[in-house]
Order: C-alpha cells, then structure tokens, then sequence
C-alpha cells in the first residue's frame, strides 16, 4: 500500500486515535482517517472524532452474537473503503470472519511487552509480576486475544514507587509515539512475514 485509508475502531476515551489524528494532520503520517467506529455510542473518542469533522459509526451490539455484529462492522468499514484497520482500545475480541476480511491489514497496541501480559490490566500484571521493564506493543491481529505477529515495540523501565496510574501514564506516551510509526511501515508495504516474525524488507522509512 502506499496512501492508505484508515478506520479507528475505539471504545474509549480514543487518546491513541487522537495522536494519529495529529500525525495525519501535521504530515508525519501520510494516510487518510476515513472512518472512526465505536461499540460504544457514548465513548469520549467518538464524541472527540465528530468534532475533528471524521465520519463516524456505532452499533449497540450487547444482544448480538459476534460475527453478526463484525458482519455490520466489517460492512461499514468497506462503505468508507478502509483500507487497514486500527485498534485504539477497542474492547471487543475480532471474530474470524472480520479478520478474514482483513487479512494483515488489522493492527492493535496493546500496553505491554507482549507476549508478556496480553488482555486487561496489562500495568496490573506487570507491576504484580515484579516485572524491571514494561511497554507497549504494536501487532496484527488474529482471531486470537494479542497475539499477531508483532510489528514494533517500545520498552518503559518500570519505576520502584509506580503505581498503575504512573506506569500506563508513561506507556501511553510511547503507544502515541510507535502507533503511527508501525502504521506507515505497513503503509509502506516494505515489509515481509516469515513465520511470527515482521522484516524488513527496505532501510528507508
């Protein structure tokens, strides 16, 4: 791909949505935000996409069975020609047939050093484990819970005196750094999967 057309999936408050907005705007990443979606109507990211002029969606899926939701989902994002899908704290697992859909072409940041501590509380685990170093992950997605094949990853030492609040006040500003960076290399198209592992395949980005 080159320019490529995105679609922000959060539940949230959307802060990493909100850093690649930035990023679009100001030039440092050269793509397109075509579509902002959340499961939640009342989520703040949402709410702060509407504002920024994004097109936006939500449905209520609480009574739905998953693929039945994804299907809508899925159906929503290609009306808006989304071309890679981006996971901003988005609290939904992916059914199969949306990553189908999207083969390789779905991203998450997940806020640890996967595949330490996948799933909630990821700060949680990692000050309970005793963990010296911390942060935040950049993978594709698969039909499994944080465990794609990782793009980037940046680490955070973890502090005597954190707390939950100081460690993921500290990871989230790396999340906002490495996102839009992992976004233009898959953009880029510059590089190759060999098993589990992302290489590669040019110097230049």
């Amino acid at each position: 791909m080159s320019k490529g057309k995105l679609g922000i999936l959060l539940s949230g408050r959307g802060s990493n949505f909100e850093a690649i907005a930035a990023n679009v705007r100001n030039g440092t990443l050269d793509a397109e935000i075509a579509y902002v979606f959340s499961n939640r109507a009342a989520a703040p990211g949402l709410a702060r996409a509407r504002e920024l002029g994004f097109a936006t969606g939500t449905i209520d899926g609480r009574h739905m069975e998953r693929e039945a939701y994804d299907r809508q989902v899925v159906a929503a994002l290609k009306q808006h020609g989304v071309d890679l899908v981006c996971l901003a704290g988005y609290m939904r697992l992916l059914s199969g047939y949306f990553v189908g859909e999207f083969p390789r072409r779905i991203l998450n940041i997940h806020p640890s050093l996967l595949p330490a501590f996948p799933g909630l509380d990821s700060q949680y685990q990692a000050l309970e484990h005793g963990v010296r170093v911390a942060g935040c992950t950049v993978h594709f997605v698969d039909e499994n819970l944080d465990s794609g094949p990782i793009l980037m990853q940046a680490a955070v030492p973890v502090e005597d005196d954190d707390t939950v609040e100081t460690l993921a006040a500290r990871i989230l500003k790396e999340e906002h750094r490495i996102y839009s960076l992992a976004i233009a290399w898959v953009l880029s198209g510059k590089y190759r999967i060999e098993g589990r592992r992302v290489l590669r395949t040019a110097m230049d980005i």
